[in-house]
């Protein structure tokens, strides 16, 4: 791993199109060696896109193992470049709402798509926010990552084990919670809604954490600039009436905002996650291998 991040730490030095194109190439062969991983792609694919035909869903698989690989090289100019290069690659649309943050308690719902560590520094460039951590297995990775999101301006992290009072806490102090509201983390605090049509275990958390401080909710989504020129990070107008007394209801609206934005751009979505792992009851796994 100490090797690994160091080659990461040299290729940072890259101009971002070479980098960029670095990260792309091993993508296509990671897409190639990774059958597991594309499995799960192709079989997310064919659920939320059955429009497609195979072949095209093929080339989306490939072209999205050649986003992830590039957004993971790609890191390196996040964790150590220097914050002029940083604002120079990052375009923020229409600009990090500091104002609204100020005034009340924010979530900044940023669905997974590949670049999405990018939103995180986007607002890390401006001012401090909380989120959720998962300690990962590899130690010097876990440092580095650790410092990598934190090196503008303290951010408080807290382990889902903490449960929600942490969070609410920060943002009763007006610190936005960075919130990643988009897997399946089973049938606890969710609830069955469609994404992209097929029933989807999804967090209500979202609704219940806004109306339990009276926060708005902005999402934030980041993605490639074309021809490797950066990233474009791009907050949306706070939801309005949002959660409303229905958490369901509250879940199949963020789900469809977030098949939207993928629609927009359908290879950077995170495909080699298993959003559908949970099932109802007697629904076997889509993932068993037939």
């Amino acid at each position: 791993m100490k090797v690994l991040i160091g080659l990461v730490w040299l290729m940072h030095w890259l101009p971002l199109p070479v980098l960029g194109r670095v990260g792309s190439g091993v993508g296509s062969l990671l897409f190639l060696v990774l059958r597991k991983r594309r499995h799960i792609a192709l079989t997310n694919l064919r659920m939320c896109m059955p429009e497609l035909p195979e072949a095209q869903r093929v080339v989306l698989a490939r072209q999205h193992f050649q986003s992830y690989s590039r957004s993971v090289w790609e890191r390196g100019i996040l964790w150590w470049a220097p914050e002029a290069r940083l604002r120079r690659l990052i375009k923020v649309d229409p600009g990090v709402p500091l104002a609204q943050i100020a005034a009340r308690p924010t979530i900044l719902l940023c669905p997974h798509f590949v670049s999405l560590d990018v939103a995180g520094v986007a607002v890390m460039l401006e001012t401090s926010l909380s989120s959720i951590y998962v300690p990962q297995k590899n130690a010097v990775f876990d440092e580095v990552l650790r410092k990598g999101r934190s090196r503008f301006r303290p951010v408080q992290l807290f382990s889902r084990k903490e449960g929600v009072k942490p969070i609410l806490r920060a943002m009763r102090e007006h610190v936005p919670y960075f919130m990643l509201p988009d897997m399946d983390f089973g049938d606890k605090d969710a609830e069955f809604v469609p994404f992209f049509g097929v029933p989807a275990a999804t967090l209500t958390a979202p609704g219940r954490i806004a109306a339990a401080t009276g926060a708005q909710v902005i999402p934030v989504v980041a993605t490639f600039l074309p021809n490797y020129t950066g990233w474009k990070v791009t907050f949306y107008p706070a939801w309005e009436d949002y959660p409303g007394a229905d958490m369901a209801e509250s879940a199949r609206r963020m789900n469809a905002f977030i098949e939207d934005r993928v629609r927009e751009a359908p290879a950077e979505y995170f495909w080699t996650h298993k959003r559908f792992k949970t099932r109802p009851p007697g629904e076997p796994s889509p993932y068993l291998k037939q």
